[in-house]
């Protein structure tokens, strides 16, 4: 063989994947699915309940046996990305979630329901981690890198607010079923154009042996601390059992942590996390994550039950933040994130995001749409896209290729965790309020009805103040702990060279198809 020639095929191994953008697409469009899952169910749930019969005290199994698997198993996901491959684990967990959308979309009993959603999350533990990690190791020029990450901060950002529009419509107009079955066509088309079109590169993967006891400890370890969160929400943070899962979750991280310092070959390499500028994205975002998630709660509550909003209305209400976070991520975010360090993008993102929720503090029964809730949620969106974009692109930014996966599966990990604790959290706060505020005017109150209102409303006002401090804190962290340069310029930056020309030169692998 030609020298020549071989060194062409070797030059031509090393330039970026041409179809790269159209991979993008698929991933995205993964990526949208699994999000929108997590919010259209709640839409659906009132509906699902009366027609298979599922009793008050099971209903939140419909949300909690997806959390536990989907929280409890993300690092193992990722793991086994970085085992078998990003592609094939993308393609694997799409087909599983349509599979088990369409077991609970044909559920005929509450066990069918709660089945298809422990499964759907199984499969979305393997989904999400290897279509983040895929972006990391495809895209690796700085400026491309920010506009992919922008489209994918976007959508990880948004994508919930779409859901609620999309579960509205289908639960109003068509059937509750059809908010599991809509999964399926999602599904199918990204796995073909996974299969056809993505090419990932050779020498990402980590071939080493399955760590089984960090699987374990980290699966029971996460899979108590989300089930801690969600019992507090409904049986208090003073039920033995919700105290015992929280020391349990301790206990077992606290011996993952120890045993991934022992192992040789860890399910989590500790170099992923005590890099500071990957320690702070994940600290930083799952406390955002925390303020976000508690807002929708209550601003479905507020929109449907104070103000008497439709399920399709009220979907339609969270618009302003879809454009914000759109805005965010691909105008704000992409156009400066090769141009200033991260750092100054999300701790600045997250105190906007702050006002916006500060405005919500003001919500009362005669709160206007326009005055107060619109502009909020316009801010809140802008300030999260700008933020979530650079926070998705440093946490796998000079990442070791064979730690992809899972590095992407912390991210998951944060903001399923994030997710789990604002519900619990903030709910809590909301309740307690409330209550106090009956306390506080059940004598002198004339309508008992307008009362209760006036108590919820009060109960929302006194949490969204905690989200606001949450955001506060979320952007001090980020601006503490984040001290990378922009990239390429090989400022600032860790121990692993998670910033600068390094980092670039560490993406810069051949690509070829598997």
């Amino acid at each position: 063989m030609p020298k020549t020639a071989g060194l062409s095929r070797a030059a031509d191994a090393a330039l970026p994947d041409p179809s790269r953008w159209k991979a993008l697409a698929f991933i995205a469009l993964a990526q949208l699915m699994v999000v929108l899952d997590a919010t259209i169910v709640n839409i659906a749930l009132p509906s699902a309940q009366t027609d298979l019969g599922i009793s008050d005290g099971n209903k939140q199994w419909v949300i909690t046996a997806y959390a536990l698997a989907f929280g409890g198993l993300l690092l193992f996901g990722g793991r086994i990305a970085d085992l078998w491959g990003r592609k094939r684990t993308f393609v694997v967990g799409l087909i599983g979630f349509a599979l088990a959308s369409a077991l609970g979309g044909a559920a005929q009993n509450e066990a069918m329901m709660f089945g298809s959603r422990a499964l759907q999350g199984v499969f979305g533990a393997l989904l999400a981690p290897a279509a983040l990690s895929l972006l990391a190791v495809m895209f690796t020029d700085a400026k491309e890198r920010a506009k992919a990450f922008g489209i994918y901060g976007a959508i990880a950002g948004g994508g919930g607010a779409v859901g609620l529009i999309l579960g509205g419509f289908l639960t109003e107009y068509l059937n509750w079923r059809w908010t599991f079955f809509v999964n399926i066509p999602f599904a199918i088309v990204a796995a073909a154009g996974a299969y056809f079109v993505i090419r990932e590169p050779s020498g990402a993967r980590n071939r080493a042996p399955l760590d089984i006891p960090g699987v374990v400890l980290s699966t029971l370890g996460l899979v108590a601390l989300v089930y801690g969160f969600t019992r507090a929400e409904s049986a208090g943070w003073s039920d033995a059992l919700t105290v015992s899962m929280f020391i349990a979750a301790a206990v077992l991280l606290l011996a993952f942590v120890v045993t991934e310092a022992r192992v040789k070959s860890p399910l989590l390499p500790l170099r992923v996390l005590t890099e500071r500028n990957r320690g702070g994205v994940y600290l930083s975002l799952g406390l955002a994550i925390i303020a976000m998630f508690g807002l929708f709660l209550f601003l479905t509550y507020y929109l449907q039950v104070v103000k008497g909003y439709s399920p399709v209305r009220t979907g339609f209400a969270f618009m302003p933040m879809i454009v914000g976070m759109i805005t965010g991520s691909t105008q704000i975010g992409t156009r400066l994130m090769t141009r200033v360090p991260p750092r100054l993008l999300m701790g600045p993102g997250f105190l906007v995001a702050a006002v916006g929720m500060l405005l919500l503090t003001q919500l009362d029964l005669n709160t206007g749409y326009a005055a107060v809730i619109l502009p909020g949620m316009l801010l809140l969106g802008l300030g999260m896209g700008t933020a979530f974009m650079p926070a998705m692109s440093l946490a796998t930014h000079g990442i070791e290729p064979r730690d992809a996966g899972v590095a992407s599966a912390m991210v998951n990990t944060s903001q399923q965790v994030g997710g789990a604790i604002g519900t619990a959290l903030l709910n809590t706060i909301a309740a307690s309020a409330t209550t106090a505020y009956v306390a506080d005017h059940a004598a002198r109150a004339t309508d008992p009805q307008l009362l209760e209102l006036q108590a919820m409303v009060s109960g929302f006002a006194a949490a969204i103040w905690w989200a606001v401090g949450i955001l506060v804190a979320a952007a001090a962290i980020a601006m503490t702990l984040i001290n990378t340069g922009r990239p390429g310029t090989g400022t600032g930056g860790g121990a692993d060279g998670a910033s600068g020309a390094g980092a670039e030169e560490e993406f810069k692998i051949p690509v070829v198809a598997h």
